[in-house]
């Protein structure tokens, strides 16, 4: 499927898995909007190795639903349309499990809220363009620790099994113009977790099945496919971890 004359937004689209999203969406043709919570110059930069077209970029605070609204509309000033929708962007701070007073009220506040909360407000704000097409796809991009429960901390956890449950209920009341599924990575080698570099990594790719660490590359091929591949599925979840959910 050619993604020509297509538009995709992508939230969190300057770096990291989103940043893969972006480049390999626009290599299959699409117009991107690349969405950047504060770093600008890194987005536009990102913008200028994509193929030529007219990409975009928008600034975007997942908590405040104000500047969800506005991003909307710039997306709809720019572009007219949104084909497809990735929710990449998000956040989380590596806090122990077992330390529960460090997770206060207001950080597990803030975290729902830009997780969760996020992601839905996006979909809601730019569901009309989506259903306009009458072929859009929404790819929520969450984690292994949804289901497994382990993760940079228990809030975060929680936000993606939020998300994934929203994953469900949307599919069944957006379609059929409109599928949505999520995209399930574990550790990926970007800069999200804080202080988690290469040799962790490759610890903990090598207790999984495939030995081998997730690069972003890979969860970008298994959103790409959501997008041009998997056109009978909706409400359903894609695991991308190199088997590490099952030890």
């Amino acid at each position: 499927m050619s993604l020509t004359n297509k538009v995709a937004v992508v939230t969190g689209g300057s770096n990291g898995i989103g940043a893969a999203a972006v480049r390999m969406l626009a290599a299959e043709g699409a117009t991107v909007a690349v969405g950047y919570s504060t770093n600008r110059d890194r987005a536009e930069a990102l913008i200028k190795q994509l193929p030529a077209g007219r990409h975009s970029s928008f600034a975007l605070k997942l908590e405040d639903g104000a500047s969800v609204k506005r991003a909307a509309g710039e997306i709809k000033a720019a572009h007219g349309r949104c084909d497809i929708l990735v929710n990449s962007g998000g956040f989380t701070k590596p806090i122990p499990h077992a330390n529960l007073d460090a997770l206060d009220d207001d950080f597990i506040d803030l975290i729902l809220r830009a997780n969760a909360r996020g992601p839905f407000s996006m979909i809601r704000a730019l569901a009309p363009m989506l259903k306009a097409g009458g072929d859009g796809v929404i790819v929520n991009v969450s984690s292994i620790g949804a289901t497994t429960g382990g993760g940079s901390n228990i809030a975060y956890c929680m936000s993606k099994a939020a998300l994934d449950v929203m994953t469900m209920s949307l599919a069944r009341v957006l379609g059929p113009e409109i599928r949505v599924l999520g995209v399930s990575p574990a550790a990926v080698a970007t800069d999200f977790v804080a202080g988690r570099g290469r040799p962790e990594l490759e610890k903990l790719a090598a207790n999984t099945p495939m030995k081998k660490v997730t690069e972003p590359d890979d969860v970008a091929r298994a959103i790409l496919a959501c997008v041009t591949h998997l056109r009978s599925s909706t409400g359903t979840q894609i695991v991308v971890d190199g088997g590490r959910h099952l030890v």
